[in-house]
């Protein structure tokens, strides 16, 4: 089963090397093969920290995550969670 979802960046400077190295462990502990995009992009393997950097995402783009195998649903949920949230914020807090 593949599962697709598009999701708007909270993390205030974006997928920088904190949120990134979070969402790509996620992405690695899930088991299955899942990608990120930005906007129309060329899709990374979202388990790759350097990939997920690659992409230069900022606050309030958009990217397009893809999971495919068992359970996919859930794991997008996951990282969506992930991506949505103000991991910037909670350092300085």
């Amino acid at each position: 089963m593949t599962a697709t979802r598009t999701v708007r960046i909270g993390s205030s400077h974006g997928l920088h090397a904190r949120p990134a190295k979070l969402f790509a462990q996620a992405a690695k502990e899930s088991g299955l093969t899942v990608t990120i995009a930005k906007d129309s992009g060329k899709p990374v393997n979202a388990a790759s920290i350097l990939g997920v950097i690659s992409l230069a995402v900022e606050y309030g783009d958009y990217v397009t995550l893809t999971a495919d195998g068992d359970g996919a649903e859930g794991v997008l949920d996951t990282l969506t969670e992930l991506l949505t949230t103000d991991h910037d914020q909670d350092a300085a807090g």
